[in-house]
């Protein structure tokens, strides 16, 4: 049976357990009626006010960075130098600012929806390969930012997809080299042998 997940799952403030757990979940979008999902199948965990890569490193507190200090199951979207959304799904309770970055989706439904905002088809992989792109690929912008993940615009489903141990691969979390020692955390998740994932920049 299809569920879309509840405000109680995200609200665990175990982020790592999340970022694993996420991966085979279906994330949505609607927009003006049109539909278009994707599998998740890479992840990064962030794990707040201790981890030098997150935004909210030291208790950091902008205008940016106000929404992962909500409860868990709200959107973190932010523009990633300047030209890429990035999606995030915030986790844990109010004022522990914890974050799962999806960084990759398999394309599920609304794929003609993706082939227009990505302008290619969906045969080629860089259509939803990375965080911007598979952002791009749902239609998220900054408007989705602070959206529930419960409501009608954008949410994740339990499609009773999952992976075995071996399948789930953990690394260091990608871009984030000025995070001294915690650039080194295995905070980053993918599916072993699925062909979306993003390449590490060489």
């Amino acid at each position: 049976m299809l569920m879309k997940l509840p405000e109680t799952y995200y609200r665990n403030p175990d982020t790592l357990f999340l970022a694993k757990d996420l991966l085979g979940k279906v994330l949505y979008t609607c927009s003006d009626g049109n539909i278009s999902a994707g599998i998740i199948v890479e992840t990064e965990a962030y794990g707040g006010i201790s981890d030098q890569a997150s935004h909210a490193y030291g208790g950091r507190r902008t205008g940016r960075t106000e929404t992962m200090y909500r409860n868990g199951g709200v959107a973190y979207v932010y523009l990633c130098y300047g030209i890429h959304y990035l999606f995030n799904v915030v986790t844990s309770v109010e004022d522990d600012p914890q974050a799962v970055l999806i960084r990759a989706i398999e394309p599920l439904s609304g794929q003609e929806l993706m082939q227009l905002r990505r302008n290619m088809t969906v045969s080629k992989t860089a259509i939803s390969s990375g965080p911007g792109s598979a952002a791009k690929a749902l239609g998220i912008d900054r408007s989705l930012n602070g959206k529930e993940l419960t409501g009608d615009e954008i949410w994740i489903e339990d499609h009773g997809i999952s992976y075995a141990s071996d399948q789930v691969i953990s690394g260091p979390r990608i871009g984030v080299a000025y995070a001294r020692e915690d650039a080194l955390l295995q905070w980053r998740f993918y599916v072993r042998g699925n062909r979306y994932v993003s390449k590490p920049r060489s």
